[in-house]
């Protein structure tokens, strides 16, 4: 016999990620249509910048997905002032490591890409692209510890809406500041994207934290 109860709260907590990652999917599709306007030399250099870009990153994706379970664990254990503590050491422990990658990137990741064999161009182009995104990873890391702490609390629906809301100005932001920026558009509209992420968890977070039992 099926628990309704049960059936419902999984495709409450399971239905808002897959569709995020299904507009993920698509977003990406116009993003990259949008980077191959800039010549092949900036398409080499931003997909292989990304490459290195989703494995430098992975500490501050794990790190939130850490908070997250932690704080799941004590918010449905009745422990929320527990699970306000761990969203706040995560959050110092979040600082540290996105300025260590900070520094990580803007010193090697010019050469990182030269690996791949591209061409200089490309490298020097991957390395402005790198400058420019490389100082905002502490916007990104604060917003994935945000992230991990509501969605610890069960607040999936929000984070995955305005996880897609974020990939929407950011596309916005690539189109609109194409003409003064050129291809470091690319990195400063996902720069953008992520400050607008952090300011909306955050709203919330304080939200909740005034209405725990919202």
């Amino acid at each position: 016999m099926v628990d309704r109860a049960v059936l419902i709260r999984g495709l409450r907590l399971g239905v808002p990620p897959m569709i995020q990652s299904s507009v993920n999917a698509c977003g990406g599709l116009l993003l990259q249509n949008f980077m191959n306007g800039f010549g092949t030399q900036t398409v080499a250099a931003i997909t292989t910048a990304y490459r290195v870009d989703s494995i430098i990153l992975l500490p501050i994706i794990n790190l939130g997905s850490g908070i997250s379970t932690l704080a799941a664990q004590h918010y449905g254990a009745g422990e929320e002032d527990q699970a306000w503590t761990i969203f706040g050491v995560g959050s110092l422990l979040m600082t540290a490591v996105s300025l260590g990658l900070t520094a990580l990137v803007i010193a090697i990741g010019g050469r990182t890409i030269a690996l791949f064999g591209v061409g200089e161009g490309a490298v020097a182009i991957g390395q402005r692209f790198f400058e420019g995104i490389a100082p905002f990873y502490l916007v990104y890391g604060l917003a994935m510890a945000v992230r991990g702490y509501l969605e610890g609390l069960g607040d999936l629906v929000y984070t995955s809406l305005w996880g897609m809301g974020a990939l929407a100005v950011r596309i916005a932001a690539s189109y609109a500041g194409a003409p003064r920026w050129g291809n470091q558009i690319i990195a400063y509209a996902e720069a953008f994207s992520w400050g607008v992420l952090l300011a909306l968890y955050l709203g919330r977070a304080a939200w909740k934290r005034r209405r725990p039992a919202s």
